[in-house]
């Protein structure tokens, strides 16, 4: 399985085909990912453990555990935990390409917006 570790917490692969690919992401308490979207990849994101806080377009709401949030092709999106243990999801990408390439990155908080390259859920 793929794993890789990022300033605000983890990511491991759980499986992967043509067209999707399974993530579990965790997010250490009071991080945030890059505000980003995906040209070719919509995602769902199902909470499995904490309280995510989450930005999808101009909307912001909180998902709690068992609640889960579609993430469109195209949309401005970011993933939170605002609480004291750590956000454990469950995400579920799908399209015509899943490369970790397809990101965009609006804002950074460990100032790596506009670096497509580096791999990022």
């Amino acid at each position: 399985m793929e794993r890789g570790e990022r300033p605000w917490g983890t990511y491991t692969v759980l499986e992967e085909n043509k067209n999707y690919k399974i993530k579990r992401i965790e997010v250490n308490p009071g991080q945030r990912l890059s505000l980003q979207m995906h040209h070719h990849r919509s995602e769902h994101w199902i909470v499995v453990s904490g309280t995510a806080r989450v930005t999808c377009g101009d909307r912001e709401r909180i998902i709690n555990i068992n609640e889960s949030t579609f993430i469109p092709i195209g949309t401005n999106h970011r993933l939170e935990n605002p609480g004291v243990i750590p956000l454990t999801i469950i995400e579920v990408q799908s399209g015509e390409y899943l490369g970790e390439d397809d990101i965009v990155r609006f804002q950074d908080d460990y100032n790596r917006a506009g670096n497509e390259e580096e791999t990022l859920p």
